[in-house]
């Protein structure tokens, strides 16, 4: 079993404070916890700081006991991943507690995972200036380092690349599931980006935990419900009449999505310029840069035709994921539905102010309820797919693997057996195929 036992070492002026830990047989390290008390002010007997009126004894004697405690507990995890446990291992958890740094340990992006990061994102950024890659992947990584930061924090340790390993992966997984109260799949999105960055670091010869090759480093994840309109839906909303000028026009950007498989990104950018000479709209996609002819269908001509040859106006993202959920249930779509959505899970109180956390929660809702903007380019590929080549549809959704493109198909089994029946019914059969 560990001991950690505080002793002083007297100088000139003071006596300074230093940590001894025994963690084992044959085992015992040392190191200075750069605190300075008056000479003859320390009790060996009950290891605490004597009173007196030159520094604040209470406070300090505090921070020792928790220091104690930090040590064995910091053992305990370090000891079960591998950690070398040293005078140096003692040195740097002493100063990981109290925030300090150490100029001697080279704290830099080729050894800890923040500073790496950080190096990362500015290489990022410069990408995105160039074209290379969208702000997005930015913005990810940025969530990622808060997260990070936050954990770091929880754990009182700054994380190396080599503490990335399989335990480490199992902490801030639950870590992110029991504080943070995420969904399986986005805690899944963070661990995916921890792997690149594992990946990248190898690259760039920078020693790393290699667990992260390991199946072993996960998150858990669940089966996706994103729901899509079927064309029976996508005609109640066309031809409803709506009375209010806003949700007849959110309605006619549904609609154009539906039959584009846009992003909202890329149709809410739509204007009458957007259509070539052969009356095709043709677009470059902001996310993949990929120029993309798209025909006109009759439903998205009848909408120029109302508008005078021009799109609809321009409506601000989160409007129009609000506008369209009421657009959805005016026309009826309002069968109860597996899905997912935010909703309340708890309220915090944050600088003296109610703080409302929302999280996205598996169950039962209102079709409408989970309608948003990508509800068009899911509904345009599980609508076209079956009855336009694979690899076309593909084309204008952008996806480079028919497995990435498969996941957008989100018809159900008896919809799948609907229209096997629809078939057979419709097949003309030979006369004489009889028994």
């Amino acid at each position: 079993m560990s001991s950690v036992y505080l002793r002083t070492i007297v100088g000139l002026k003071s006596e300074t404070i230093y940590l001894r830990f025994k963690p084992g047989r044959g085992q015992d390290y040392e190191a200075s916890t750069k605190i300075k008390i008056p000479k003859g002010k320390w009790s060996s007997s009950q290891q605490r700081i004597n009173q007196n009126d030159k520094v604040d004894y209470n406070y300090l004697n505090g921070k020792l006991r928790d220091l104690k405690i930090y040590v064995s507990k910091q053992y305990d995890y370090d000891n079960l991943e591998g950690v070398i446990i040293d005078n140096n291992w003692l040195r740097n958890t002493i100063m990981t507690f109290f925030n300090q740094t150490n100029i001697n340990d080279d704290i830099d992006s080729k050894i800890y995972l923040l500073p790496f990061l950080e190096a990362f994102i500015k290489e990022e950024q410069k990408r995105v200036a160039s074209g290379e890659v969208n702000i997005r992947n930015v913005e990810y990584f940025n969530s990622l380092k808060n997260k990070l930061e936050e954990f770091q924090n929880y754990i009182k340790k700054n994380i190396k690349l080599t503490d990335l390993t399989v335990v480490f992966n199992q902490r801030f997984v639950s870590y992110l599931s029991d504080i943070h109260l995420l969904a399986p799949n986005t805690i899944g999105r963070y661990v995916k980006y921890i792997k690149q960055l594992c990946r990248n670091a190898e690259m760039n010869g920078h020693d790393v935990s290699h667990d992260y090759k390991s199946r072993l480093f996960k998150a858990p994840s669940n089966e996706t419900h994103d729901i899509y309109l079927n064309e029976d839906e996508i005609n109640k909303i066309f031809k409803y009449d709506f009375d209010n000028i806003k949700l007849d026009n959110a309605r006619d950007w549904l609609i154009i999505s539906v039959w584009t498989g846009l992003r909202i990104s890329d149709f809410m950018r739509l204007d009458s310029s957007f259509i070539n000479k052969k009356g095709m709209i043709e677009i470059t996609t902001i996310k993949t840069k990929t120029p993309l002819l798209i025909s006109i269908n009759p439903y998205i001509q009848k909408i120029l035709e109302k508008r005078n040859g021009e799109f609809p106006n321009k409506i601000p993202h989160q409007k129009y994921n609000d506008y369209i959920k009421d657009v959805c249930e005016k026309a009826g779509i309002n069968q109860e539905v597996n899905g997912t959505k935010k909703i309340l899970v708890k309220t915090i109180k944050e600088n003296g102010k109610e703080k409302k956390i929302h999280r996205k929660r598996y169950g039962k809702y209102p079709k409408y309820d989970l309608v948003s903007s990508h509800v068009g380019r899911r509904s345009f590929a599980t609508n076209m797919y079956g009855s336009f080549p694979t690899l076309s549809i593909m084309k204008i959704t952008g996806h480079s693997t028919e497995k990435q493109f498969l996941s957008y198909i989100k018809r159900t089994s008896s919809e799948y057996a609907e229209q096997l029946d629809e078939y057979w019914k419709n097949k003309e059969y030979d006369n004489s195929l009889e028994f």
